[in-house]
Parts: C-alpha cells; structure tokens; sequence
C-alpha cells in the first residue's frame, strides 16, 4: 500500500506484508521462494477478484441468470400448451373420420397420426430445457458460493440505456413476455386500433 497501511487490503496479501515486516535478518532460499509464491498468489487472488468484478457477478445473480430461467420455464410452458392445442384438433379430427369415405378417413388418420408423433419433440425440448435451466442454477449457486468465500466484488452500476424515441402513447413490444410482464388483449386491441 503506498501509505504503509493495511486495511483494505486482500487478506493474503496482508499476511504476506505481516510475515515480511516480522523477518528480521537474510531468508534462507526456501524462505525467499515461499514468500515469493505467497506474493504470486495474492496478486492472483486479486486478479481474479478483478476479473469477477468485471463480469458483474451481482448482475449475473440478480438478473441474467433468473431472466433466462424464467424465459426458458416460460418456453417449456407455452410449448406444452400449443401443443395439447395440436393434440386436441387431431382428436377432433378423428372424430370426424367416421363421417368420411373410407379412403379420405384413411388419408386423414395417417395424417394425424403423423402429427401425433411429430408431437412428441415437446417432450423432449422439455427436457433438454430442463437441463439447461438446472445448469443455469448450478451456475448461480457456484457463483454465489465465491461470492461468500471471497467477499462481496464491487458493485459497478450498469451504463445507462440508450434512450428509445417511442411516439406518443404507443408503447414497444418487445417481442414475446413473460405472464408477468404481457400486454394484456385488450392493450393489444387498444394498440391495433389505434393505427385506424
């Protein structure tokens, strides 16, 4: 530190300044390596907290990582719903095949069987999603895990947003919502009618 005081500094690095200021004489080699390595590490230590620092770690826990979990709950969500929207249209068009001649009520039962098994790809996004999001967690948890060893990193505000020119009681759609954050139907019919 250039003023000769210690407080504030990284933990390792103050122990290595103690174990230096208390020698009293010439280190033997061993001595003068260890210490060496002592000091490397501490300006690893401090590197890396820069390093984290920079990533935002604090916004990464706060925002991204919750963000993409609850977009991704959100695809899986509204995938299952469109489709048992599929699923419900074939079955009723298979209720309908009985009504239809024998060759058109073939045709439309191979045709919604093959919907049927083109259906099971929800399934199965679902899981890889699953996976991604547990993943995302396991992120989060680790990052919070270094964040309780190693302190708090240093809280850098975000730039601020690029201001967006929007006319006059029109709001952005900013492309598919979560629930929370959805137009409801009738902002949306205000929206449209608005362009008459």
């Amino acid at each position: 530190m250039p003023d000769g005081t210690l407080s504030g500094a990284d933990p390792v690095e103050r122990a290595v300044r103690s174990v230096l200021s208390s020698i009293a004489g010439d280190l033997s080699a061993n001595e003068t390596l260890l210490l060496g390595e002592l000091q490397g590490l501490a300006e690893e230590i401090a590197r890396a907290k820069r390093e984290m620092a920079a990533l935002k770690v604090v916004d990464i826990n706060a925002s991204h990582i919750p963000v993409a979990t609850d977009e991704l709950d959100a695809v899986v969500s509204h995938t299952a719903e469109a489709t048992n929207e599929i699923l419900d249209a074939c079955e009723g068009l298979e209720r309908l095949a009985p009504r239809l001649s024998a060759e058109d009520a073939g045709a439309v039962s191979a045709a919604v069987t093959r919907i049927f098994e083109a259906c099971s790809f929800q399934d199965i996004t679902g899981q890889r999603i699953g996976k991604v999001v547990n993943a995302l967690k396991s992120i989060e948890d680790r990052l919070k895990h270094v964040e309780e060893r190693f302190g708090p990193f240093p809280d850098h505000a975000p730039p601020p947003a690029a201001a967006t020119v929007v006319p006059e009681g029109r709001a952005l759609a900013n492309g598919p919502q979560l629930p929370s954050g959805a137009a409801s139907q009738a902002e949306i019919d205000s929206l449209l009618a608005s362009f008459d």
